[in-house]
């Protein structure tokens, strides 16, 4: 381990001699603060937030990264071209004991530079209150949705399977050859079952909708709660917002006629919004039952003259405080560590058998297709069924063998404020790196000790 370590020192200290690494953080020290007191975002405090957060993280997330590529790739190849590895193989140390030393060195630096610039995000995140002209409804609104960590409940995915089996039957050949044109029977029954689960997301005038949510957990029940919620309308209104008669609660107890005692309070709403935007609905804790039941119900009044439906994927959630924003903030800074783990593998994989330049261009092809892995799939959606297929056999499962990096962005949970809980890291720290990581840095090891330095010349 000494000689591990002695190797790890070194690394670092030839990094921190670099330009480039040197550039990278002066950039970083400089940015982060000027981005955090000129981002406006849509003007309010909690866009602000959500900007400076968003662009702040991605920046220190990517100048790391590559960062760690061209350190971990420069730190082999340039032994090796420079001819210093002659005097490191001549002395009582293995070639393992090498690779593990160069990647040890890089990850130390990468935890360093990652805890400073992460440090700097979260001050600049806590300071830009104190210095920025809002409202008190701005202010609690970046309490409530900003400075918090949610946990989300959705409505559960509702079985359809016979109501879509009995929509099929009653299809002919030509409504099918007109409505489904070249669609096989499998892309048939994926179109009714979104149609018919869309049709139970629809109130019609006058109609009543209700969402039930089970073990829902409060902690307390002085805090807020909230809905958040998107229409859409069969017929756009002019002005383009409807009404919404909203009750959340204990719905159950409506049930059982007037007089009734009504144990758990029921609070309700009725309020205008613009179709096809996201709106959140604040209600107190208070109204969650003490078995963790609560019941979200809607109704489309009349003044609407329009149906209203709620989109299948994002239509409505329930939100609640489950966590603080340091907490899920400590855990984003996590995923980000993940990610320069194995960057700093793959570097040492790449600089094992290949030159520099080739080996540079080798991680930045798999770093930016890691990156925009969920648009390329999505992409191969929209294509032909020849070239799915196609896709299929071939890229598809190069792209699963790959880091998501883009399914695992911590701007995805800390932006709308989402709980990222321990267990979604630990995936995270399972796949990316005790699996994916840790094969290229056995892969390193075994090509790198097989590796011929030197050709001895007769």
């Amino acid at each position: 381990m000494r000689r591990i370590w002695a190797v790890a020192t070194n690394t670092i200290r030839q990094a921190l001699r670099m330009k480039v690494a040197a550039i990278f953080v002066v950039l970083l020290l400089v940015l982060l603060p000027v981005m955090g007191f000129t981002a406006t975002g849509d003007g309010t405090l909690k866009g602000r937030l959500q900007t400076f957060v968003s662009y702040g993280l991605s920046l220190t997330s990517l100048l790391l990264s590559l960062l760690t590529i061209i350190v971990s790739v420069y730190a082999i190849t340039s032994d090796i071209e420079h001819r210093q590895i002659y005097t490191v193989v001549t002395k009582p140390i293995r070639r393992y004991q090498i690779i593990l030393g160069k990647v040890l060195g890089v990850l130390v630096l990468d935890l360093m530079l990652l805890v400073l610039f992460a440090g700097i995000v979260y001050g600049v995140t806590s300071l830009i209150p104190r210095f920025v002209v809002a409202t008190e409804e701005e202010r609690q609104a970046a309490r409530n949705e900003f400075y918090t960590a949610r946990a989300s409940l959705v409505p559960p995915v509702l079985d359809v399977q016979k109501e879509v089996e009995a929509a099929f039957k009653k299809l002919t050949k030509d409504e099918l050859a007109a409505i489904y044109p070249n669609m096989s029977r499998e892309e048939v029954f994926r179109q009714l079952t979104k149609r018919i689960r869309l049709e139970k997301r629809a109130a019609a005038i006058g109609q009543t909708l209700v969402w039930e949510f089970h073990n829902v957990k409060v902690h307390d029940p002085n805090q807020s709660l909230f809905v958040r919620f998107k229409y859409d309308v069969s017929v756009t209104p002019p002005d383009e917002q409807v009404y919404g008669d909203w009750r959340i609660g204990d719905l159950r107890q409506l049930k059982q006629g007037p007089g009734a005692l009504v144990q758990t309070p029921i609070w309700g709403q009725t309020r205008k919004d613009i179709v096809r935007k996201f709106h959140e609905v604040e209600a107190p804790g208070s109204v969650v039952a003490k078995d963790g039941y609560l019941a979200v119900g809607f109704m489309n009044p009349p003044l609407n003259e329009t149906v209203v439906l709620f989109p299948v994927e994002d239509g409505l959630e329930v939100l609640y405080k489950a966590d603080t924003f340091a907490g899920n903030f400590v855990r984003a800074t996590l995923l980000i560590l993940c990610r320069l783990v194995f960057l700093a593998c793959l570097g040492a994989l790449a600089a094992s058998f290949l030159s520099f330049p080739v080996a540079i261009l080798f991680c930045l092809v798999i770093f930016f297709t890691g990156t925009v892995s969920g648009f390329i799939v999505e992409s191969f959606g929209y294509m032909s069924q020849n070239i799915s297929r196609i896709y299929t056999y071939t890229v598809q499962g190069v792209i699963q063998v790959l880091p998501q990096f883009d399914k695992y962005n911590p701007t995805k949970f800390l932006v709308p404020a989402r709980l990222m809980t321990w267990g979604f890291v630990g995936e995270v720290v399972l796949i990316i790196v005790a699996l994916k990581a840790m094969f290229l840095l056995l892969l390193a090891l075994v090509i790198f000790s097989f590796r011929e330095l030197a050709k001895v010349v007769v």
